[in-house]
């Protein structure tokens, strides 16, 4: 046996290791690339989420398979590290660290910022997909859920029985909303009033995309990256709760 197979048959067996020191390295070269090439505008968030869709794709090709990159037997733990167990207990952490007497800060304008931002989302999202010819109140509330967050969308998709390819299209709706909030955040900070922790409340629960809140915060002002946050993952749990039940049950009587 050569050195090579040696250590594919290692990387194989443990494939979630594996998973984990390719995803590291990535966010690891993912920061030096925003750093050296960007100054820090394009946050590494951002970078890495794009190169992460190239691998995907490259996986998927490579393999002529259906699930990208985790195709590749030694690269099978990227599958179980991207699956719904994982991404759930991330939500239940990030949410267990918000403290709830913080974000009564936020005031009034906070909760509605919540609810005007996952309604609108979801409204938005369902619109779009309507009028590329989804009728069925499951797809639009999955797609809907998708333009809410890349979370929101399959966790509402896994509830309601959406197919594959519906939930797909809402993580990519998700994934381009979250690099646009990354992306654009700086540039229109100034202009919104964003340079105070109460406006970066009302900001993350607008836009409601924890990742590409953070990312946008953090390349305009680190230090309102704990407010938007908070108010952006309390977002995601209520566009969770709320997709599968009451925003369906409005989108089916509609359609």
């Amino acid at each position: 046996m050569s050195l090579s197979e040696a250590i594919q048959g290692v990387l194989t067996k443990y494939s979630l290791i594996t998973a984990f020191a390719v995803v590291g390295s990535m966010v690891w070269i993912s920061y030096i690339l925003s750093s050296k090439l960007t100054r820090g505008r394009l946050h590494g968030s951002a970078i890495a989420i794009l190169l992460g869709l190239a691998l995907a794709y490259l996986g998927g090709f490579v393999a002529e398979g259906k699930k990208g990159i985790a195709d590749i037997p030694m690269f099978a733990g990227i599958g179980l590290m991207g699956g719904a167990m994982f991404r759930d207990l991330a939500i239940v952490a990030t949410a267990f660290g918000v403290r709830m007497e913080e974000f009564r800060k936020a005031g009034l304008g906070g909760a509605i910022a919540l609810i005007a931002g996952v309604v609108v989302s979801f409204f938005v999202g369902a619109v779009t997909a309507f009028a590329f010819g989804y009728r069925d109140a499951v797809s639009l509330t999955t797609i809907g859920g998708g333009a809410a967050t890349y979370i929101v969308g399959p966790v509402t998709g896994g509830a309601l029985g959406a197919s594959s390819e519906v939930m797909a299209l809402s993580v990519a709706a998700g994934l381009v909303k979250s690099i646009l909030v990354m992306t654009l955040t700086p540039l229109v900070a100034g202009r919104i009033g964003l340079d105070n922790p109460r406006s970066a409340m009302v900001f993350g629960g607008l836009m409601g995309t924890t990742s590409g809140v953070a990312g946008g915060l953090a390349a305009t002002d680190p230090k309102l990256v704990p407010y938007g946050a908070m108010t952006a993952t309390f977002y995601t749990g209520i566009g969770c709760l709320l997709g599968p039940s009451i925003i369906f049950i409005v989108i089916r009587a509609l359609v």
